[in-house]
């Protein structure tokens, strides 16, 4: 197991949503407009974690945060409702994962050189999308399955799917502890990611059966996730995986720095996990 310290790339470009879509002339100074100091140092951060972005990826992310913000109006989607707080929150936040889960594959990767294109990823109880819909901008190369049980959220996930223009895209509603037992989808992705979905012994269960062998796990948590690690350790070995890394990364949200915590599955899931809906975290292993 190793610790490190990663942060996203820095650059210049990112204009927040809204701007983006009401405006034709991009302004010298697109963050000024914002209510408080604290709004604008928090967004600052923000674009510059996500400025690697093409500007059609950055339109495509402003119209994913518009339909979010949208649709939160009817439904529960998240309790951020600012349009600033939604690119801290949630879109940097997503994207803050991708340099450790990247270099933790490319060091795993038995093929290809450690060659990303067409990787496969599953986004366990992605929710609002994220950060399913948020990496899929990013990495357009890459096979998206966004895994959501209910179905109001795969509603709004199949909307956003087809307004932001993805064509690297599924969205499954269905539960994790089902889709983990059907041939279609057990151990056929390169990494499962989960956001604030479970704790990690319950997580895992829902993850690890849809991982190849070889392939990872990542899962983001707080900035001290140490006490849930160990809980978890138990689970992660029965499950046919051990753990490969823990790497704080930069995050503008209100509990600053977070975790991702990368799995690396070792051998098959044995048939009997996942084990029937709501057991997993009713009777945790």
């Amino acid at each position: 197991m190793s610790l490190c310290c990663c942060s996203t790339a820095a650059g210049r470009g990112f204009l927040l949503p809204g701007i983006l879509l009401r405006r034709r002339c991009l302004p010298r100074h697109p963050l000024l407009n914002l209510r408080s100091t604290r709004t604008v140092a928090s967004a600052a951060a923000a674009a510059t974690s996500i400025s690697s972005l093409s500007p059609p990826q950055q339109r495509q992310v402003a119209v994913y945060v518009e339909a979010l913000l949208d649709w939160n109006q009817r439904m529960n989607l998240t309790a951020v409702t600012d349009e600033a707080e939604v690119m801290t929150r949630h879109v940097a936040d997503s994207l803050a994962v991708l340099p450790p889960l990247e270099r933790a594959y490319r060091a795993r990767s038995t093929t290809g050189g450690g060659d990303t294109d067409g990787v496969r990823l599953i986004d366990v109880g992605s929710g609002a999308g994220l950060p399913g819909l948020i990496l899929a901008v990013a990495r357009p190369s890459w096979r998206f399955t966004l895994l959501e049980s209910m179905k109001k959220r795969c509603t709004f996930l199949e909307h956003a799917v087809e307004a932001m223009g993805l064509s690297n895209v599924d969205v499954v509603c269905d539960r994790a502890e089902n889709v983990g037992q059907s041939l279609d989808y057990r151990e056929a992705y390169d990494i499962a990611a989960a956001r604030a979905v479970a704790e990690l012994k319950v997580l895992a269960e829902y993850c690890l059966p849809l991982v190849r062998v070889g392939g990872l796990f990542i899962a983001a948590k707080g900035h001290d996730p140490h006490e849930e690690i160990k809980n978890a350790k138990s689970a992660v070995q029965k499950l046919g995986a051990s753990m490969l890394e823990l790497c704080s990364v930069e995050s503008m949200g209100p509990h600053g720095q977070r975790t991702a915590v990368i799995y690396f599955k070792e051998r098959a899931t044995p048939r009997k996990y996942p084990r029937l809906p709501g057991t997993p975290s009713k009777m945790p292993l």
